[in-house]
């Protein structure tokens, strides 16, 4: 009888001690959970009837796909200690590469072009993924300079190839694309949103739970150290530039299928959505520090911003200044918390 007595204050101790354990290992996770709660309610409060409407839901799941598409897999470079400013460019860029090909078949078979334009925007986004990485690694120039110029690249030759002229994409519209990337699930909840659940899981799975995802980790975390343990840091960091072009490519597409047209101005005005997502959600500028699902939760909050704010009664001027504010007091904070956990 006392022995079992005795077991079970320490078996109640134990239990709050696992959960202790559990709530400071997902201590970021939870946090930015709740600022997500909170700003909600507060938008709910200031708005009751926008926000308790699913239209505006709608909304959000039809939109923050366009940027947190890229968001996602930027995780990966910012982990590694590397930045991409390129990927606004490579949507264009992919989309160009649709433009060229889907052109050779439209008058013969539109159909058929429409698919091999898809599989030359993805294979585009990767050749550009790809020569980013082979310029940051290869070459030794940093990622900041070597992606901005880049970003400046693309974009001119998307203006040289497409001559500055949109394309019309209704022929996408015949094809198995359309229902599969922007159609509606059970007739409500946007396929552009299931993407991005998809691409969520599948790059979580990949980081926490691959041989890559633990290289990602140590090669931000300590590049000396992980090249003694064996990792080749090069084609780690090679490789998630290749998957942030590819998915850049992808991301150009869907937006440009949501609106059955394309603009060589694509892609311009995500880079600061994408940026504030990333690092809002807790993945450190100084690499080796980030979490997926942080990125995911950040990304709805930078999409609930901007009509929480409208809807309020404020002018749509304080969502920018909003957006630099959360990026310079994120990476303020990481810093701060990096001296003193040295």
């Amino acid at each position: 009888m006392n022995s079992v007595a005795e077991a079970r204050p320490i078996s109640s101790a134990a239990k709050r001690g696992g959960v202790a354990r559990l709530a400071r290992k997902y201590a970021m996770q939870i946090a930015i959970v709740i600022v997500l709660l909170l700003i909600w309610a507060f938008f709910f409060w200031r708005s009751p009837r926008t926000f308790g409407a699913y239209d505006i839901y709608n909304a959000l799941m039809s939109t923050t796909p366009y940027y947190a598409l890229m968001a996602i897999p930027l995780t990966l470079v910012i982990i590694a200690k590397e930045i991409d400013l390129s990927f606004t460019s490579i949507m264009a860029w992919g989309m160009a590469g649709y433009d060229v090909v889907f052109l050779l078949f439209r008058e013969t078979n539109p159909s058929l072009g429409v698919w091999l334009g898809f599989v030359a925007c993805l294979l585009a986004g990767l050749f550009a993924g790809l020569l980013n990485g082979l310029i940051v690694v290869r070459l030794g120039i940093p990622s900041l300079v070597a992606t901005l110029g880049t970003q400046f690249f693309w974009r001119g030759v998307v203006l040289v190839v497409t001559n500055a002229q949109g394309l019309g994409m209704t022929p996408v519209k015949a094809t198995l694309l359309y229902p599969a990337l922007v159609g509606r699930l059970a007739g409500r909840i946007p396929m552009q949103f299931v993407w991005m659940i998809i691409f969520a899981i599948v790059t979580w799975f990949f980081l926490n739970r691959t041989k890559f995802g633990a290289h990602v980790y140590l090669s931000g975390d300590n590049t000396e150290s992980a090249k003694l343990m064996g990792v080749n840091v090069g084609r780690t960091k090679i490789l998630t530039f290749t998957i942030v072009g590819v998915a850049a490519a992808f991301a150009g597409f869907v937006v440009s299928e949501g609106v059955l047209f394309l603009w060589p101005t694509l892609g311009e005005g995500y880079l600061l959505n994408t940026l504030a997502s990333v690092f809002l959600g807790g993945t450190s500028v100084f690499g080796g520090t980030g979490s997926i699902f942080g990125t995911f939760i950040a990304a709805l909050i930078i999409a609930i911003i901007n009509p929480g704010i409208v809807a309020a009664g404020w002018t749509a001027y304080w969502t920018q200044l909003i957006y630099g504010g959360i990026i310079v007091v994120s990476v303020s904070l990481q810093a701060v918390l990096r001296r003193r956990m040295a």
